[in-house]
């Protein structure tokens, strides 16, 4: 449980109520000062009741507030030994930071939220989703902003492999295409929150035609997750200054090379001899 506590407080947030999500803040910005006060000086400084906090540890998992903050202790010595992890990083980046400082929040950051995801990728759904990309006669690839860019690459790595896939960041195009959609092709839809639209939409359509559906996001209960027939969950971290667009990408193309290398290990013969040609095709071109 430990391992996962701060990941799951972050799945966890849009979900939360608005006192919950004060006692999610004052945890997740510091939990090694949290896991060091009572229930009652944890809601003193939250601004909130004790009930608010007892809600809070209950949904993320524990019956009893001393093994919740047993867990956070473990898990926020865990990252400072295991990751040496400087001090300060969980603060945001401010106007007073040196570039220094800026390079080891985010390289802290980054190496934490691949590290976590890591831990709470359910291996089980991934293998889940390898065979359906497989087998499938067609794959669309669904997402916008910086998820676009995490699309685009894993329709490349697919493309170079043999397989059909098509990317799609424009709702329009993403929506029609789903709607094509049958039985023997899967819809990969990349959302952070699982709450943007045009996103959920190309995922619901492709659900509807009755394709293989794939969500790839940081909030398995999100509206994304509902019109997923398989949720491979990431666990970024963020601030407001360091938004989705930086600690999402980096998780989601962590669960995107997982889910390419798992789809050509499955045809590992096919896939050494598809990337061989299309190296060979690019390489004496190179500059």
């Amino acid at each position: 449980m430990s391992r996962a506590v701060l990941a799951r407080i972050r799945a966890l947030l849009p979900s939360l109520r608005p006192s919950e999500q004060a006692v999610a803040a004052v945890v997740l910005a510091d939990p090694e000062r949290a896991s060091s006060l009572s229930i009652g000086n944890l809601a003193d400084v939250c601004v909130t009741s004790t009930a608010s906090v007892v809600r809070f540890y209950r949904k993320v998992g524990y019956a009893r507030y001393q093994d919740f903050r047993l867990d956070l202790a473990r898990e926020a010595t865990r990252e400072r030994t295991v990751n040496d992890v400087p001090d300060g990083v969980y603060e945001d980046i401010s106007k007073t930071d040196t570039l220094h400082d800026v390079v080891a929040k985010i390289a802290a950051a980054e190496a934490m939220s691949i590290a976590d995801t890591a831990e709470l990728l359910n291996v089980d759904r991934l293998s889940q989703a390898v065979g359906a990309v497989r087998k499938a006669r067609r794959i669309d690839i669904s997402s916008v902003g910086a998820g676009a860019w995490v699309g685009q690459d894993l329709q490349q790595k697919l493309h170079r492999i043999g397989l059909v896939a098509h990317s799609w960041s424009d709702a329009h195009s993403s929506w029609t295409s789903a709607a094509l959609l049958s039985s023997d092709c899967v819809a990969i839809a990349i959302s952070h929150s699982g709450e943007t639209m045009d996103t959920v939409e190309a995922l619901r359509i492709a659900h509807d035609a009755g394709a293989t559906t794939i969500a790839i996001t940081n909030h398995g209960d999100s509206s994304l997750g509902k019109h997923a027939d398989i949720t491979l969950t990431t666990a970024a971290r963020e601030t407001p200054f360091r938004s989705g667009a930086m600690g999402s990408r980096i998780a989601q193309m962590m669960v995107v090379d997982c889910l390419f290398m798992g789809v050509a290990q499955k045809a590992y013969d096919q896939a050494v001899d598809a990337l061989g040609k299309t190296y060979a095709a690019v390489h004496p071109r190179r500059t």
